[in-house]
């Protein structure tokens, strides 16, 4: 097991920077995921770390050794991919001892760690088959299975999960939480799916455009969103924004009125923006952050367009002027139909209020 650290991570393509100064540490035994849209840079980020790719510029440090130019077999670290990169010909076993044989590794402790394996991830029935008579989660299970085999400081996953459907994809989430438990070994892991973000890890690295946007425990980065992407990307169903101006504003609060919701006014206990009264706001609230009208600081009525009941929970869908939608939360409200009209209140504590910019005012 290893600690991990980047300082200043660059990586250029001529002059089109795809990481820009990325930093982290990363302790040892901790879960780490990177999450952001397609095309943020996660994935060639982990590829960096993985030596598959060079870096332009800054360090990459396992351990005590810095590996900016240490090739990727003496790095310490095993891979996890999408495509799984199973090796069609050969049974589970023959796959798991494959990169030991290679490495020359002797037999006895070979068979030692692939039995260990099966035994951790419970393919022992599997071993004699080949890949094609396994299932998505089986072949899964067997690409892990190879990457523990190797016994390394870093294990590396880039959205092992993304080939699976649906329920699957919760199975081995479980399994891949058990793996780290059990084995405690550092882990980075590459997702698109927040919801895998917020289940699996110690530590979230949000990405955006290339730039760590932040970086936190789950629960932190849900409950203290350091700008409105993080916030926006960070939690299902996603924030509610609404757009707003500020009318009054004093050292340590500030009133708004949204301008697509009937001009209602909202006092928010935040700090005096640079803009001050006029300024163009934008208002996040969490769709479970709603509350029944008169328990809050200012009523809203909306249109009802959809209502999904989805048993003990419902979700309330309304398009406004402006083109923003609402998401409400709502437990055990299976009234609600299209059209009707709802009204609900806003409770200033758990709002959020970001300036032009998408910079968080506290």
């Amino acid at each position: 097991m290893a600690e991990l650290s980047l300082k200043g991570v660059v990586k250029r393509y001529g002059s089109y920077e795809i990481i820009r100064n990325a930093s982290l540490d990363v302790a040892d035994g901790e879960f780490v995921v990177f999450v952001g849209p397609s095309g943020c840079g996660k994935s060639t980020l982990l590829r960096m770390i993985a030596g598959l790719e060079h870096i332009t510029d800054g360090e990459i440090r396992i351990g005590s050794t810095v590996v900016n130019d240490v090739e990727p077999a003496d790095r310490g670290i095993a891979m996890v991919f999408q495509s799984y990169a199973l090796y069609p010909h050969m049974t589970v076993e023959e796959n798991l001892a494959f990169g030991l044989r290679m490495t020359g590794n002797p037999k006895v402790d070979t068979q030692r760690r692939v039995q260990r394996v099966a035994d951790i991830l419970q393919i022992r029935e599997l071993m004699k088959r080949r890949p094609k008579q396994l299932s998505g989660g089986q072949r899964q299970r067997v690409a892990i299975g190879r990457a523990i085999v190797r016994e390394p400081q870093v294990f590396l996953f880039d959205e092992p999960l993304s080939n699976l459907d649906a329920e699957l994809r919760v199975q081995m989430r479980v399994e891949i939480s058990r793996l780290h438990k059990e084995l405690g070994t550092t882990m980075i892991y590459v997702t698109h799916d927040q919801t895998e973000a917020m289940t699996l890890a110690d530590k979230i690295v949000v990405l955006r455009g290339g730039n760590i946007e932040q970086i936190g425990a789950p629960l932190d980065l849900y409950d203290n969103p350091a700008n409105q992407f993080v916030a926006g990307f960070v939690g299902s169903p996603k924030m509610n924004f609404m757009s707003a101006e500020i009318i009054e504003a004093t050292d340590h609060s500030v009133t708004i009125t949204l301008l697509n919701q009937g001009n209602v006014r909202v006092t928010l206990p935040v700090e005096r923006p640079r803009g001050g009264s006029g300024e163009r706001v934008t208002l996040g609230i969490r769709p479970e952050h709603f509350v029944k009208a008169g328990q809050g600081d200012a009523d809203l009525t909306i249109k009802v367009d959809v209502a999904e009941h989805l048993g003990n929970t419902s979700y309330i869908y309304a398009n406004v002027t402006g083109g923003e939608q609402i998401i409400i939360e709502r437990e055990e409200s299976r009234n609600e139909t299209n059209r009707d009209l709802l009204t609900v209140a806003i409770r200033s504590s758990h709002a959020f209020l970001f300036d032009s910019d998408g910079n968080r005012l506290r």
